[in-house]
């Protein structure tokens, strides 16, 4: 593929960009001939958003920043060129509505950092004990339901961060995310910072719009809930609000133990009271710092931040986990349209979600998006549950834009439905990962097509290959994790089954630990699951109030017990052996980068 016209001609960069890719550059040279160690370099690395490979040497993985998960027609374009000459033919979307491409060389690392400074994009600080990637809901400014467009916001947050001494070596990773209604679709309720915006009644009678800020939440293997800050942040508020709790996570996050560095270890140490005086008590005193963050961020006052309003007329489309997705229609276009479109919004657009299988897109689908986004004049977003959101549609695009979907396979209905199964890389090429989560996410897929199931609306399945969370199996109606198993003297794949995860309206559940089951057993256990959901909740009943009133996590569980069983090597070998795989299980584990 040649390199892409935008690419190729000259263009002003921003220079304090570029000499922070020629410092890495320099230190990669200085690294590969021995001059910097290993410890160093790591830290340069993942600052600059280079993850090592569980291949070693240096195959790297690259990590992309989208902030709210906005992305570009020439963005998309490069995308599909650096998913070819520098990577494996495709990219992956992240949980966090990054972008990740693997097996990248690491001495051609500036030069792929550079074609992203062309288009405005950059890598720094998405891996690190940084800041990372400042996240927003997917339909952030089309949302019917929103109190205000958290994009701009989510923008601002990105942008007064990057590269700002407060945040390059942290105690740990801070994660920011943006919800416009207390639906949560930006999932703000595990996170270290979650931002949820609301409204409030004054003494005059006024409404004033603003935001209720969670703090401390986070997954991993110990998850912890977010936890309200105060009632209400002014919209001037908000951004000296998240610097006092970045300077409180920094001034008192545990530098010894990075197992317990997390802003959500604040909590346990120090008490929830304790933290939030201290995080009030530092906000006062910011209007003393040279780089105060009040008032309205310049990128709110350039792009707006009004609510898209819901219609007055018209279908008003629910959004959130648990929605039950109806699909009445044979025609394709027409069951496409009733899983995977969202109206009501009050000037008239639609939006619509393409479907990317496992979160992958190949060199030629990145190319084809960016000439549906050009030719439909469309907005996009990408989503935490690693799909494509067009968005600012009319209703004479729609067809159009199923059409171009389909040639390119990501027009299934997928959305909200029982095939769209989350997964995280995985032992594919993570480091620390236990198994092969991206096989079993697309081997759940396969069972659950098998068996009619697929189409099963309102359940969410997440699969993370360790503990960690990537996946965030916690936050989902079923939820596995890889570890270790051992039967008749033999290492095998297996994985810990949740049940019952459940974010939004201001609170999280996380799931709950049901059984082990071997690798090859757990797609018939969640097809056993999904059937028996189907056939039993009541209308508009979500997976969780279905699971509690059959008689919770145990009574599911107690349906499955018999897949949690191995036979003996000679019998089934296959069970030996993880997705993906041609020989023997081995739990190969090297040091973390990305612990949560």
């Amino acid at each position: 593929m040649g390199i892409p016209p935008v690419i190729a001609a000259p263009r002003d960069l921003d220079a304090e960009q570029m000499a922070d890719i020629d410092r890495f550059e320099k230190a990669i040279e200085q690294y590969l001939a021995g001059e910097i160690s290993e410890d160093v370099f790591r830290v340069m690395r993942l600052n600059n958003g280079v993850y090592g490979q569980r291949q070693g040497g240096t195959n790297q993985m690259v990590r992309i920043k989208l902030p709210a998960g906005t992305i570009t027609p020439e963005q998309l374009d490069l995308m599909a060129y650096l998913s070819t000459e520098f990577s494996r033919g495709w990219g992956h979307i992240t949980t966090r509505q990054n972008i990740q491409f693997h097996f990248v060389e690491l001495s051609r690392m500036p030069e792929l950092l550079r074609h992203l400074a062309a288009v405005h994009l950059t890598s720094r600080e998405a891996c690190g004990d940084t800041v990372r990637n400042v996240m927003a809901c997917h339909l952030a400014g089309a949302c019917p339901h929103e109190h205000l467009d958290v994009t701009p916001w989510a923008e601002a947050v990105f942008r007064h961060f990057v590269r700002n001494p407060l945040g390059q070596r942290l105690p740990r990773k801070f994660k920011v995310n943006f919800s416009g209604c207390a639906t949560d679709c930006g999932q703000a309720m595990f996170n270290d910072v979650g931002v949820v915006a609301t409204t409030r009644t004054n003494e005059d009678g006024a409404v004033e719009q603003g935001f209720r800020i969670f703090i401390a939440g986070g997954l991993g293997a110990n998850p912890h809930p977010a936890l309200a800050l105060e009632d209400f942040t002014s919209r001037e508020d908000l951004m000296p609000t998240i610097e006092a709790a970045l300077r409180v996570f920094d001034q008192a996050g545990n530098r010894e133990n990075k197992l317990r560095a997390r802003m959500k270890w604040l909590v346990d140490t120090l008490g929830i009271d304790e933290v939030r005086r201290r995080v009030q008590k530092v906000r006062l005193t910011l209007p003393a710092s040279s780089s105060w963050p009040g008032g309205i961020p310049p990128e709110v006052v350039a792009a707006g931040d009004k609510a898209a309003g819901k219609a007055t007329s018209g279908e008003v489309t629910t959004m959130g986990q648990g929605v039950r997705v109806e699909m009445t229609a044979r025609d394709p276009f027409d069951r496409w349209v009733q899983t995977s479109v969202i109206r009501g919004t009050a000037n008239g657009t639609i939006s619509a979600i393409a479907y990317a299988e496992l979160g992958d897109i190949t060199s030629s689908q990145f190319t084809a998006l960016a000439a549906m986004q050009r030719e439909l004049s469309a907005d996009i977003r990408l989503s935490n549950r690693q799909n494509v959101v067009f968005r600012n549609l009319t209703e004479a695009k729609l067809r159009v834009l199923y059409d171009r979907l389909d040639a390119i396979g990501m027009a299934r209905p997928g959305a909200e439905l029982a095939r769209d199964v989350v997964a995280c890389p995985g032992a594919d090429t993570c480091n620390i990962a236990v198994t092969q989560s991206r096989g079993l996410a697309k081997a759940i897929g396969d069972e659950l097509e098998a068996q009619g199931l697929a189409e099963v609306g309102g359940i969410r399945i997440n699969i993370s290959g360790c503990t960690n969370s990537c996946g965030q199996h916690h936050a989902s109606d079923i939820g596995f994790f890889g570890a270790e198993r051992r039967a008749h003297g033999q290492s095998a794949p297996g994985y810990q089954m949740l049940l019952g995860g459940y974010v939004g309206q201001e609170q999280i559940h996380f799931g709950e630990k049901a059984l082990r089951v071997p690798a090859k057993a757990a797609p018939e256990a969640v097809a056993r699951v999904v059937r028996r959901f189907a056939g039993e909740r009541f209308a508009g009943e979500t997976f969780r109030t279905w699971m509690d009133r059959v008689g919770g996590v145990d009574k599911v569980a107690d349906e499955l017990r018999d897949l949690d069983y191995f036979p003996a090597p000679s019998e089934n070998p296959d069970f030996y052996i993880d997705y993906g795989e041609t020989g023997p299980f081995v739990a190969a584990v090297g040091d973390s980068e990305c612990a949560v």
